[in-house]
């Protein structure tokens, strides 16, 4: 795959950015430079193909893949790869990756964290790509989505639909690539304990590292923000993602003076907002996204949050936008 050459190479260039780094981190990790915007745009500026994130995303070449790559196809499951995926994105981009399941279907849902950005197509096309393909290499089947959900406007529909081999729908609520929820625990053929705890060790140190450069409180929220997909996260659960006791997260919410429910509260506002503002969701599946049961429950705790209901507020600003 010739893309470097072509394409990389003259943007480097132009904004001396080591060539080396930029390669291994688009290729296969979904992962560009910390405030990665302004990268993402000009690699799409350079690219007379408009499909160039699909490619970005495709590499068969287990010997280039970075270590949150090979940390995700060492793992037992695809069910299990992207639960790594979406943790060790913190390292990465300002994006949210969560399974949400319903019925028979499990839906990865791409979520772009910039309130004042657009979310970048091709970035999208990257981590949908680089997902499909661990689940292939990882299964050693030719896994097949059931279908492809795109928010942006319907192009190169023949493309996709032949690299993902499943419908592709355009002007989506959402952005969201959806497989049969019996592929999420076949087992990977690619399954390597002693690998996965050489390499897990050092991404988890690189996160805590991260972690630390925010306040504890941020953290908490964060962690909040990215479990929250069709669920509402307990405290024992957020406790494991920071690698924490119980006992020792309550204790230092305590000396933050804020209690867990209330950072929930702030995690679920700070959400929605984004939600209303950036994706054409429905009310009520927006509601479930946030961890609520009913969608009479997210109406009057977005009541309370704004003094208005999620949809007067979102015809307000989204006109004022």
């Amino acid at each position: 795959m010739r893309i470097e050459g072509s394409l990389l190479w003259p943007f480097c260039a132009r904004q001396a950015y080591p060539w080396d780094s930029l390669t291994r981190t688009t290729r296969k990790s979904c992962s560009l430079p910390k405030n990665s915007s302004p990268y993402i745009a000009e690699i799409a500026a350079v690219s007379s193909d408009p499909t160039i994130g699909l490619k970005l995303g495709t590499e068969d070449r287990m010997e280039r893949y970075d270590p949150i790559a090979i940390a995700t196809v060492s793992t037992r499951s695809l069910r299990d790869a992207i639960g790594r995926i979406g943790r060790y994105k913190q390292l990465t981009c300002p994006e949210k990756i969560s399974l949400v399941e319903r019925g028979n279907e499990s839906a990865v849902h791409f979520t772009w964290l910039l309130a004042d950005e657009e979310e970048p197509a091709m970035l999208i096309d990257v981590c949908f790509a680089w997902i499909l393909s661990i689940a292939r290499r990882g299964s050693g089947r030719p896994i097949h989505p059931k279908r492809v959900e795109f928010q942006r406007p319907e192009a190169h529909r023949t493309v996709y639909e032949k690299h993902f081999q499943c419908p592709v729908k355009f002007k989506a609520a959402r952005n969201v690539l959806i497989f049969d929820k019996a592929d999420m625990d076949s087992a990977f053929l690619t399954y390597n304990a002693d690998l996965l705890g050489v390499v897990a060790p050092q991404l988890e140190a690189e996160l805590k590292q991260q972690l630390a450069e925010k306040s504890f409180r941020e953290q908490v929220k964060d962690t909040l923000k990215r479990l929250l997909a069709g669920e509402r996260p307990a405290i024992d659960h957020v406790a494991r993602e920071l690698r924490l006791s119980k006992r020792t997260l309550q204790r230092r919410l305590t000396e933050d003076g804020i209690t867990f429910q209330e950072l929930m509260e702030e995690a679920r506002r700070e959400l929605a907002r984004h939600y209303l503002l950036h994706s054409s969701l429905e009310l009520n599946e927006t509601a479930y996204l946030l961890g609520y049961e009913d969608a009479n429950s997210f109406f009057r705790a977005f009541h309370e949050w704004e003094g208005t209901s999620p949809g007067q507020w979102r015809t307000l600003h989204v006109a004022s936008a």
